[in-house]
């Protein structure tokens, strides 16, 4: 990924958002700023959802995945709708998937497609069916099979 640090400091020293912001420290690789800043902000954050998976991701590029699971699974607790849940969900299948735990991550996938499809998002069911293919493919090359490892529903 290729980042361009200057915009990104002037973003941080102009008016951003506080969510944003912690979005923002957390590319640089001022990882400990973004966590500190980004707890500290927790409790009064307008979007806590927003905010838990951003701390999640950030936990997820230093490979906490137990710290990761811990933000996810609050961040699930705060779902309203199935295209609020199908949204962390799909940041769960990416943290299984970066865990190289593909069958757990595929069954994310799915379930966020199809809480998409029910919400009536049918591109992003199909991206999410996509990343599903894609977890079982290389679950299956893993397993030495060299295709899918099982038949998406």
């Amino acid at each position: 990924m290729a980042i361009n640090r200057q915009a990104v400091e002037a973003a941080l020293g102009g008016e951003c958002p506080p969510v944003e912001r912690i979005r923002y420290l957390a590319l640089p690789g001022r990882v400990t700023e973004a966590l500190d800043e980004g707890y500290k902000l927790l409790p009064t954050a307008p979007d806590r959802r927003e905010l838990l998976l951003i701390l999640a991701q950030v936990h997820q590029r230093q490979h906490r995945w137990h710290d990761a699971a811990v933000l996810h699974e609050k961040a699930i607790r705060t779902v309203r709708s199935p295209d609020e849940e199908a949204y962390v969900r799909h940041h769960i299948g990416r943290r299984l998937f970066d865990e190289a735990r593909f069958r757990a991550a595929a069954d994310e996938f799915q379930w966020a497609a199809d809480l998409y499809r029910v919400a009536g998002h049918p591109g992003l069911a199909e991206e999410n069916r996509q990343a599903m293919r894609h977890a079982l493919q290389v679950h299956g090359n893993e397993r030495g099979l060299g295709r899918l490892a099982f038949e998406p529903s």
